[in-house]
């Protein structure tokens, strides 16, 4: 592990990917969760989706978003569990250079905490593509408010030591978003 940490904060741009088969994007409230969040600490709202579970949508979907100058980061909510719709594992970890091991261990070990065993039955995982971060999480509030608050967040903020992620993003051009959301409710598709 070297350390990489920082004095000064650097503001990361993230994708946010919503899965479900029922929601729509007025009712995306997971979704609205970790763009507040993400907001709320200095990072800037890129791209946002909201797909059914279709593990090649998804993958299309991230694949997109890998290949962007722009997005350094992707969270997924929704599509980790055991229900036979869920496929995010399946969809992305194909897509990844390295998978972050440490991001599923320690959100189940949390997780423990508050679901108890019922946290064995959680799927999240990470990595890294193209350096863009992917984090994909449990559609619940609860569980995104949790990743991002004890894992996701620490992780993206430059100053966090010993070492965080930070150094491991592409550098983003500036103005080279084909993202760029007037509004940061807007979703860039919905299928």
């Amino acid at each position: 592990m070297s350390k990489h940490t920082s004095k000064e904060f650097f503001r990361l741009n993230i994708a946010i990917l919503t899965l479900s088969d029922h929601r729509t994007p007025a009712e995306d409230s997971s979704g609205n969760l970790l763009l507040a969040l993400a907001q709320e600490s200095g990072h800037t709202i890129r791209a946002r989706a909201l797909l059914k579970h279709n593990r090649y949508d998804i993958r299309a979907c991230i694949s997109d978003w890998i290949a962007s100058q722009d997005i350094q980061v992707i969270i997924i909510n929704g599509g980790t569990g055991f229900s036979e719709s869920n496929c995010t594992p399946e969809a992305i970890r194909p897509l990844f250079d390295a998978e972050i091991e440490g991001f599923g261990e320690q959100f189940r070990q949390l997780s423990f905490t508050d679901i108890g065993s019922s946290s064995m039955q959680s799927r999240a995982l990470a990595g890294i593509a193209n350096k863009t971060l992917i984090f994909a999480v449990p559609g619940s509030g609860g569980a995104c408010r949790q990743a991002w608050e004890a894992l996701i967040s620490p992780q993206l903020d430059s100053r966090t030591g010993p070492c965080n992620f930070v150094a491991h993003v592409k550098k983003s051009p500036v103005n080279a978003c084909r993202y760029a959301l007037t509004d940061p409710g807007e979703f860039v598709c919905q299928i």
